[in-house]
């Protein structure tokens, strides 16, 4: 009998984790479907609200009654603000209206809508697996999310049936309900935990709905929910820079506050909440959303005052200076991959900034002598790699989500342009310096026609590093096939400067005879460079169709003419490169 009873337990704890973990799927496939639909738009939206309490609120509220991710939403603004997009209190105001937008799905739920699970499920499977769309594929997943959050509603139901009249569980509950601020406690630490105060409340809710729990006690934990969900953006945010953190920090302060403020005023809201419907899930909704808009009237006069708040507790760092990390990287768009990416070759701009600096000193380096220029350089190499490093990692996370094929291609084309980029970066430091270095070391310096020659060839390379950069940006297929072109420019102007440094020599010319290895070295270098930059014209052109297995078709079809103007008997077939 003991053992029956044992087994009877485990099969509702299992029912309910199983319930509550389906819920929290199904929270997260709305999230993202809606932000693989609408992120960027969403994105947008936020980032358009500075200096307007009133209409940042609002916007707040739109933005996550349709994300439904409150934590969602603090961490895009946490991510804004670090990055000198938006203003700490403009972002405080959006996150009161995010805290009332997500009360809008809880609300929803409060009724009785379980005929409409399989219904949404159904929907959403067919269109999904009928439609080429990414988008509508993202709005038939944020479809069956719904779907399995009303589906998991059920499940927790009705594997929570027996405990109505479970003597245990009363026990245990019993506490807590004489323990209002224990409660709070306990279901902040859970909402944590679970990373999702709507599938808390919602879960409070299914309780409530089955009196499996007190009013009282249901209500509690709803402010803990609340006073958890604050917690999340909060811990998320710890490596940021201070001013993206201080938007989490101040949320925390409005919740925290408004929630022990609450605390005591518990055993007298219930009547006021009873008049508005007995039925306890629409008691336990109308709590969430009035707590929130409570939140919401106290605290939107008070942005400012609680941005200056949390500035004097989080304050910036006396001195602090740029430590040469990634900027634009932002973890919080990997739900909508085409943000993500944009964020990944924005970066890749500031990466190739910095290589792009260290090519245009190294010519400084090879013809001053100065040291210090030679160390700095080299340092720059040390952002280079750091930069390419956080790339790469980034890029790695957006692979893991579901790309379309555009996107997986852009992705590969950031990668390979990052990777170029570090190439140039160790070619620079590793191979120039160290002629730079010999250079210094033999107190040597280049003939006045030659040192001519090698600025004017590091010239046309930085012509060209600036062009790969806008053929990357741009994907101009004109462009892309200009660069191509410049790849056999390059490799002429090499060895037209070679033969004329040999000239030199065969003239006897004695600087020009101390200086060949290195006067030839960095000729070899700075075509090397060029070789890499030009990599990132292919991808453009192997999509619009104008490469062959090794060059432009124009470019083949212009050697095989020239071929038949030598030997005109020749077969027609390209020479092998």
């Amino acid at each position: 009998m003991c053992l029956k009873g044992a087994v009877t337990h485990v099969d509702i704890l299992i029912n309910i984790f199983g319930g509550v973990a389906l819920m929290l799927w199904g929270i997260r496939m709305v999230r993202t479907g809606v932000m693989r639909s609408f992120g960027a738009e969403l994105r947008r939206a936020l980032s358009m609200t500075a200096g307007k309490p009133v209409r940042g609120f609002a916007v707040g509220f739109g933005v996550t009654a349709i994300l439904q991710s409150s934590t969602a939403t603090a961490l895009i603004l946490s991510s804004f603000a670090g990055r000198g997009l938006i203003g700490g209190a403009a972002a405080l105001a959006i996150i009161l209206g995010a805290d009332v937008g997500t009360t809008m799905v809880v609300q929803l739920l409060s009724f009785d809508l379980h005929w409409l699970s399989p219904l949404l499920i159904g929907f959403g499977v067919i269109v999904f697996l009928s439609s080429e769309s990414s988008r509508r594929r993202a709005l038939s997943r944020a479809a069956i999310g719904l779907g399995l959050i009303l589906l998991a509603l059920q499940l927790i139901g009705q594997a929570s049936v027996p405990l109505r009249t479970n003597e245990s569980l009363s026990l245990i509950l019993q506490p807590l309900t004489d323990e209002v601020l224990l409660a709070v406690l306990l279901t902040a630490v859970l909402t944590w935990l679970a990373h999702s105060s709507v599938a808390v409340v919602l879960f409070v809710m299914s309780l409530a709905a089955l009196q499996v729990l007190s009013m009282q006690l249901a209500l509690a934990m709803v402010l803990g929910a609340n006073l958890g969900g604050a917690f999340i953006p909060v811990v998320a945010t710890v490596g940021e820079k201070p001013v993206g953190r201080r938007v989490a920090v101040g949320n925390l302060i409005m919740r925290g506050a408004g929630a022990l403020a609450c605390v005591a005023l518990l055993p007298y809201v219930q009547p006021y909440l009873a008049s508005l419907s007995d039925h306890p899930a629409r008691m336990i909704a109308n709590f969430h959303t009035a707590f929130n808009i409570g939140l919401a009237l106290v605290f939107l006069p008070l942005v400012a005052v609680v941005h200056r708040m949390t500035e004097r507790l989080i304050p910036d760092p006396q001195g602090a200076e740029e430590d040469g990390g990634p900027r634009y990287l932002d973890p919080t768009s990997m739900d909508t991959p085409s943000v993500a990416l944009a964020c990944a070759s924005r970066e890749a701009l500031n990466m190739g900034d910095e290589v792009r600096s260290m090519l245009a000193r190294s010519v400084d380096a090879l013809q001053t002598n100065d040291t210090a220029l030679v160390r700095d350089i080299e340092r720059a190499d040390d952002t280079v790699d750091k930069l390419h490093e956080a790339i790469k990692l980034y890029l790695t996370r957006i692979s893991k989500e579901e790309l379309d094929k555009d996107e997986s291609e852009r992705n590969i084309e950031v990668l390979s342009f990052t990777t170029n980029l570090e190439h140039i970066g160790d070619i620079i430091d590793k191979n120039l310096m160290d002629l730079a270095a010999k250079k210094i070391k033999k107190r040597a310096s280049f003939s006045e026609q030659g040192l001519d020659e090698l600025k004017a060839f590091h010239a046309r390379i930085l012509e060209n590093f600036d062009l790969a950069m806008n053929v990357f940006m741009s994907g101009d297929v004109d462009m892309a096939r200009m660069l191509i072109r410049q790849k056999v420019t390059v490799r002429d102007l090499e060895r037209d400067y070679s033969e004329s440094h040999y000239a030199r020599i065969a003239a006897g010319r004695a600087d020009s005879i101390e200086t060949s290895a290195l006067h030839l070295d960095v000729l070899r270098d700075l075509k090397r460079i060029n070789g890499h930059l030009t990599s990132v014209a292919y991808p453009i052109l192997d999509r619009a169709g104008e490469l062959t297995e090794s060059r432009l078709k124009e470019e083949a079809e212009e050697a095989r003419e020239r071929r038949r103007r030598v030997h005109p008997c020749a077969p027609n077939e390209a020479p092998s490169s």
